[in-house]
């Protein structure tokens, strides 16, 4: 179960106001289903997802003295930027990927000198779920695919993925946020945020 932190406690422990809150909640700097409305003793109070709030809270306090408000909106929303492509050489240059990946990626997708921003997320992803030593290459090649084919479908509901493995057979799940119960398996990656990765992504490239 997630932790949550209250409105009240997310106020004193960042030191903003509740101006800056909902100023931030109106220019999508934070995304609605992150406040939550949950009855207490004394009545309703909103509660935040507490790792993730935290996180955006320092972020926007640590950019925006650099960006306007709606600048750091493109960066934190979760549309894809079309325009944007990269070369091998320049992602490489960046250390936003490994050579691993883009290697795997060539090999799947065949004929690609440049990448877009959607196959770069998609080799994010990856990245740092190889990162996490549980999955194989096989295994990133089935979810590259399934990503390929499926994200258009579920890239506005904001998409998670989960991965299991049982009698050596890796399964990948992809899914809204939250929205998945499978009692008896325990999961290698779970409830991994794509719309987080996203977000990252976007800090790097843009």
């Amino acid at each position: 179960m997630e932790e949550l932190i209250s409105k009240k406690d997310l106020l004193i422990e960042t030191n903003i106001s509740y101006g800056q809150l909902y100023r931030w909640k109106r220019k999508k700097l934070i995304p609605e289903e992150w406040f939550m409305k949950k009855s207490t003793y004394t009545g309703h109070e909103t509660f935040f997802p507490r790792e993730k709030i935290l996180e955006r809270v320092h972020q926007i306090l640590n950019m925006k003295e650099g960006a306007s408000l709606d600048d750091l909106a493109d960066k934190f929303s979760s549309d894809l930027p079309e325009e944007l492509e990269r070369k091998k050489e320049e992602l490489l240059s960046l250390g936003v990927l490994s050579r691993e990946i883009l290697s795997l990626y060539e090999e799947i997708f065949k004929g690609k000198e440049i990448y877009n921003f959607q196959d770069i997320l998609y080799m994010y992803i990856s990245e740092e779920l190889l990162s996490k030593g549980d999955l194989s290459v096989e295994d990133l090649s089935r979810i590259l695919k399934m990503l390929s084919e499926h994200y258009e479908v579920i890239k506005d509901k904001d998409p998670a993925l989960t991965v299991y493995r049982r009698f050596g057979v890796t399964t990948a799940l992809l899914h809204k946020a939250g929205e998945i119960f499978v009692a008896d398996q325990v999961p290698l990656v779970k409830d991994y945020s794509i719309r987080h990765a996203l977000e990252k992504l976007k800090l790097k490239l843009i």
